[in-house]
């Protein structure tokens, strides 16, 4: 997944975290350990750019739901019912679905408190993620745990980052997490603005997924939803917009001269009945897209394989087959999804120099071994169960389909407890 999109047979040799060589080894390479990646496709970890770690719980408790909705009824009383533990719980298995199915980096946003039971929960899994707490200000609709003022969600969002931007050799970052227009004061998108602007952190957000959500904005700023959000001082190439299902050639004008990132999800946005964004006119702007599952609780999936083929099949129904080829989706789902997390010099390609998140395609199985154009058979015949290895920063943490540092029944079963005891928190049923 380089510039030039070169199909390389041959050797990529890893040195501690970074490639050091692609291709041909030298006949003297000594490595510590081979891994035979014969019949398969070696690609860069896939990076999803909007999910929410903490909703892995709420999968099959919140179905059947249109947005506004599903977040009053379901979503939010659950998040606001999470504890520490019930937060790790689903962190880890989220991690271990993601992992398994290929995905090396996320960027995710999480609920309003105990961020730090996320953080925790992922260092010792091995997943590179940007995380942000979310923040809540302004919305009488919200549960009152999730409710908080403009300086404690501020102050808590930089004490996070203070405590946690940078660890893990770096793998383990911060981002502020306003969740969307409805439910932010105009203070607080003003102050993380100019937060990100001082501190070089992403903002991450939702915009213009649901056309209530469209109209509501527009009721209560008489502005469009980008153009509030550019009015805030958030536009910039650090804004991180989840969905943009409901943007017009206006709104995309200023989110390709401000460089803002799209992250698209289109599994969620068929299954909330949000829409199909379009994603063509906005790449053809200039503007980075890139994808993500959303949250289990939206999805149901965390998978990018089913993201790949949807992103490419939905463009095919607005224009025309081909309109988002496959290679393009493999693009979105590698080298866009470094881009918005900033980490494109880092992460995204294979190529020396760059941090070894890599994962071997098995292609041996039919469908996947057939045809010859392994674009086409990663996007529309591979599934996740095809990922043989993953390794992030150079660590083996999938090997032969076998995690090496977890046991994914007993993360299932600690996450299955966990969520029939928030499920009863809640009080949903």
């Amino acid at each position: 997944m380089n510039d030039a999109f070169d199909i390389v047979e041959g050797d990529v040799l890893v040195i501690d975290d970074r490639i050091v060589s692609v291709g041909a080894a030298a006949p003297d390479t000594h490595a510590d350990r081979t891994i035979d990646a014969r019949g398969g496709f070696v690609l860069p970890g896939f990076t999803q750019t909007h999910i929410h770690l903490c909703q892995t719980l709420f999968r099959g408790y919140a179905d059947d739901l249109a947005l506004l909705d599903w977040l009053k009824a379901r979503v939010w009383p659950m998040e606001a019912a999470h504890t520490p533990a019930s937060l790790a719980a689903s962190a880890r298995q989220s991690a271990s679905e993601l992992l398994l199915g290929g995905t090396t980096s996320v960027l995710t946003m999480e609920t309003v408190h105990d961020t730090d039971a996320v953080f925790e929960a992922l260092e010792p899994m091995g997943l590179r993620a940007v995380v942000g707490k979310c923040m809540m200000d302004s919305d009488p609709a919200v549960p009152s745990r999730l409710l908080e003022t403009t300086a404690h969600s501020i102050d808590e969002s930089l004490a996070i980052a203070k405590r946690w931007h940078g660890r893990a050799n770096g793998r383990l970052r911060a981002a502020f997490a306003p969740r969307f227009a409805v439910s932010c004061s105009q203070a607080m998108l003003e102050a993380v603005g100019a937060l990100s602007r001082d501190h070089g952190l992403l903002i991450h957000t939702h915009a213009s997924e649901n056309r209530d959500e469209v109209a509501l904005i527009r009721h209560r700023t008489g502005r469009s939803n980008v153009a509030y959000l550019a009015d805030t001082g958030m536009a910039s190439s650090r804004l991180c917009l989840a969905h943009c299902v409901w943007v017009d050639e206006g709104e995309q004008a200023v989110m390709a001269e401000r460089e803002v990132k799209v992250l698209h999800c289109p599994g969620s946005n068929l299954k909330l009945g949000s829409g199909l964004a379009p994603v063509v006119e906005m790449r053809a702007r200039g503007i980075s897209v890139s994808l993500g599952a959303d949250g289990a609780a939206c999805n149901n999936h965390l998978d990018m394989f089913a993201e790949m083929r949807l992103a490419a099949v939905l463009q095919s129904v607005r224009h025309t087959p081909g309109a988002l080829t496959a290679r393009d989706a493999v693009a979105m789902a590698t080298r866009e999804g470094a881009r918005a997390l900033g980490l494109q010099a880092e992460i995204g390609s294979i190529e020396a120099g760059k941090k070894a998140d890599l994962i071997i395609v098995d292609r041996g199985r039919a469908p996947v071994a057939m045809g010859p154009d392994p674009y086409s058979a990663i996007v529309y015949s591979a599934t996740a169960d095809d990922v043989r290895t993953t390794i992030v920063d150079g660590e083996v943490l999938v090997h032969e389909f076998q995690p090496l540092r977890w046991d994914p029944d007993e993360l299932a079963r600690q996450a299955r407890s966990e969520a029939t005891q928030l499920a009863a928190r809640a009080n949903l049923f």
